[in-house]
């Protein structure tokens, strides 16, 4: 068998150093994309600008101001003088979040009565509007509770500062920075564009180039064949994907915390399912341009969607759900965050790396079946 692999083997490998543009594209690019994607896509939502019309004007009102505005969430850019300027401001786009403070706030506060402000956010955008809301809810719920604490301090002598000592402790990812969580779900969609790319554009080079004549008379088996194909790309993918790790560790201080052995079994099973799919759109099309067109519908659209990179698996209609089960990104991504981020062990994800490994199974028997009936 390896005496057959090893023509196609070495074939591949002159082809690809031949095309020294493609070599590049396959090793760098991905690094290249790494780093846009890394700095371009961020979840974390600060810097909002606010903009308030204080009818008060008194000290409790200004309390309440500065709670907004000594925060880096918060950017203060407009002391509107009417609520009618503030609406202005708002369908102008220059604030996102417009806060209308009464007369009567501090006089109601102080007699202790319950007082009404209202609160304008901008939600063209329905992923910052949320966010927004979320974190004006808990300031002026911070500001809430820490009002009645001075009560209670006063009407029953506490010298304390707080009544409940609350010191959360957050793992995995203490900054909560989304960065972190978004650079595997990058690394995972890089790694399965690069793969299926690659490898979709081989057995489709031989039907343009007329070569594929040559192979269905050589005596060489399917599985030969898929193998001898394979073999460079895995090995450039291998290459791509520690220069991926170099650049997030030392870009984006994604560390890896748990077992290298484990990690690099995940890869080579994710890489080896990304290069079944690849070879099998490449079996099934005539043009490296149709090869290049389905490879990113097939792959690169469902795995950006339906993987859990973006948008929660839970939160989609049930059918939906069901067809996330074939795509491997999305076992791929479970493995990377307990590895990388939580450092587990094998217990935490091994039903989703068995997985992996069927589905690279499936999609090399599917190859090799619709070679035979090529009669190759």
């Amino acid at each position: 068998m390896l005496v057959k692999i090893k023509p196609i083997f070495v074939k591949e490998i002159r082809q690809i150093m031949r095309d020294k543009l493609s070599l590049g594209i396959l090793i760098f690019i991905p690094v290249f994309m790494l780093i846009m994607f890394g700095y371009a896509l961020n979840f974390d939502v600060k810097h909002l600008s606010i903009g308030f019309y204080d009818e008060d004007n008194g000290k409790t009102s200004r309390d309440f101001i500065n709670s907004f505005i000594h925060s880096e969430y918060f950017d203060n850019k407009y002391n509107a003088e009417s609520s009618a300027e503030l609406d202005k401001l708002m369908q102008e786009g220059k604030i996102v979040i417009g806060v209308i403070i009464p007369s009567v706030f501090s006089k109601d506060i102080i007699k202790g009565k319950t007082t009404s402000i209202q609160v304008l956010i901008d939600g063209s955008n329905s992923n910052t509007g949320s966010t927004a809301l979320g974190y004006v809810n808990a300031v002026i719920s911070n500001f809430s509770k820490d009002l009645l604490v001075k009560e209670v301090r006063k009407k029953v002598n506490m010298d304390m500062t707080e009544i409940i000592d609350y010191r959360p402790r957050i793992w995995y990812n203490p900054e909560l920075k989304s960065v972190r969580f978004l650079i595997l779900g990058l690394i995972s969609l890089i790694l399965l564009m690069s793969s299926v790319i690659s490898t979709s554009l081989s057995i489709v080079k031989e039907k343009e180039n007329n070569t594929i004549e040559q192979i269905i008379v050589s005596p060489i088996k399917p599985y030969e064949l898929v193998i001898g194909k394979i073999v460079n790309y895995i090995l450039i993918a291998i290459i791509s994907t520690i220069f991926i790790f170099i650049a997030g560790y030392f870009l984006f201080g994604v560390e890896i915390k748990g077992n290298y052995f484990l990690l690099s079994l995940g890869i080579l099973i994710y890489i080896g399912t990304c290069l079944g799919i690849g070879l099998l759109i490449s079996s099934i099309s005539e043009t490296q341009q149709s090869a290049f067109m389905l490879s990113s519908i097939i792959s690169l659209l469902p795995a950006f969607i339906l993987s859990g990179f973006v948008f929660p698996i839970r939160n989609m209609p049930v059918a939906i759900q069901l067809i996330t089960y074939i795509i491997p990104t999305r076992y791929f991504l479970v493995i990377l965050r307990n590895i990388v981020l939580k450092g587990s062990g094998l217990i935490s994800f091994w039903k989703d790396l068995l997985t992996m490994f069927f589905l690279a199974l499936l999609f090399f028997g599917l190859n090799i079946i619709r070679l035979k009936k090529n009669k190759i």
